[in-house]
Formats: C-alpha cells, sequence, structure tokens
C-alpha cells in the first residue's frame, strides 16, 4: 500500500513523502495512529492544503516532546525479576515493563515512545532509548536485577566502567594529538634540514662559479 506521510517515520522517509508499505503495517499502525493518509488524489491534496497546519501540529508536538524527554534526562530506573545463577531471567523484560517502571517513578511517557526492539533476557544494565517524537530521544538508563542490593551494585559497576572507557578515550585522543604535533615538528625539522642543505650546495656551486670566473 503506498501512504502520505504526516510525519518523519524513521526508515520510512520525511513528512509528505508517499511510501509503499505493507498494507498489515499501515492498517495496524499508521493509519489508526493517524501518522499517514493512503496515498489517492484526494488525499494528496488535501495533504498539500493543509500542509501549513499539519507543519505547525507538528512542531508543537515537537516541543511537547522536547519537555518530556527533559523531565526523564538522566533517570534510573529498576526492575526485579527472578533469574539463573548464570543471570538468565526466568520471565523477560518487555517495552511494558519498561514504560511500567518509568510511569511508577513519577514520569510521564506513552507506551509506544519505548524504543526496545526485543525483550530483556538477562540481568543487567541497559540504555534504552524513550522516543516522545521521531527527532526527539532521551536515555534511560534500566537495571534488571534479582535484588535492590544487586541492582545498585550493577548501575554502580556500570557507571565505573562508563568513567573508565571515557577516560582512556581522552588519554588516546590527547596521545593522538601529541603525536601530530611531533609529527608536524618533526617534518618541519626535515623540511629545515633539506632547505638547509639546498642553500649550502647553492653557496657552494657559486663560489666555483666565482672561482672559474676569475
Amino acid at each position: 500500500m503506498e501512504v502520505i506521510l504526516l510525519e518523519r517515520i524513521e526508515k520510512l522517509g520525511q513528512m509528505g513523502d508517499v511510501v509503499k508499505v505493507k498494507d498489515g503495517f499501515a492498517r495496524n499502525y499508521l493509519l489508526p495512529q493517524k501518522k499517514a493518509l493512503r496515498s489517492n488524489k484526494a488525499n494528496l491534496e488535501y495533504f498539500e492544503k493543509k500542509r501549513a497546519e499539519i507543519e505547525a501540529l507538528n512542531a508543537k508536538k515537537k516541543e511537547q516532546a522536547i519537555s518530556v524527554a527533559k523531565d526523564i534526562e538522566g533517570l534510573k530506573v529498576i526492575i526485579v525479576r527472578q533469574a539463573s545463577e548464570s543471570g538468565h531471567l526466568y520471565g523477560s523484560v518487555t517495552a511494558r515493563d519498561v514504560y511500567d517502571s518509568i510511569i511508577a517513578s513519577g514520569h510521564k511517557i506513552e507506551r509506544s515512545h519505548v524504543v526496545l526492539d526485543q525483550p530483556l533476557k538477562d540481568v543487567g544494565v541497559y540504555e534504552v532509548y524513550i522516543a516522545p517524537h521521531p527527532d526527539v530521544r532521551e536515555k534511560v538508563i534500566v537495571t534488571v536485577a534479582r535484588s535492590q542490593e544487586e541492582a545498585e551494585r550493577r548501575v554502580a559497576e556500570f557507571f565505573a566502567s562508563e568513567a573508565k572507557v571515557s577516560e582512556e578515550s581522552l588519554s588516546d585522543s590527547e596521545t593522538s594529538v601529541v603525536t601530530a604535533e611531533g609529527d608536524k615538528a618533526s617534518s618541519n625539522k626535515k623540511k629545515e634540514k633539506k632547505k638547509g642543505k639546498k642553500e649550502d650546495v647553492e653557496a657552494v656551486s657559486s663560489e666555483e662559479a666565482t672561482s672559474t670566473e676569475v
């Protein structure tokens, strides 16, 4: 089915684009969520007529989404689940579970905002993105553990590891800068040395020429 997008859809296109999608995706998601219109002459004319209005509505939705993103910035939630000794969960953590945890923490989002391609099946610390708008995303730290104590320990280890990686990355960057400056200095030295040799050769040639004339 061909549809006219009423907003930017990731991996599909921008607002106003006419794209071809699977019938089920259009009927079950795009059309009922008012994210697209069936592509036909009447709807194309309607879209062009209402384009400015639709763009204004999208801009308003984006502003609201930015507000939602700021509200959950730096948010960390804990989900306690039973798991085996190896850390494999007896029941997967779904996008619905993440949504419920965020709501329980006192923040307001919609279930559809949670971006989770597949359920979480092991204990651990995960970075889950919340997308209240196609152009707005915010990261939430989701810790899945067998107890509150284990969750707190895992979070501490996670951030300690992140800090170490950041320090190593900064150190590598500084080393690269120093190396680049060293290479540049070495290159300049070689050029000066080469230039000096050239001047010496020219001076000798000039002396030989003068001697010959005499």
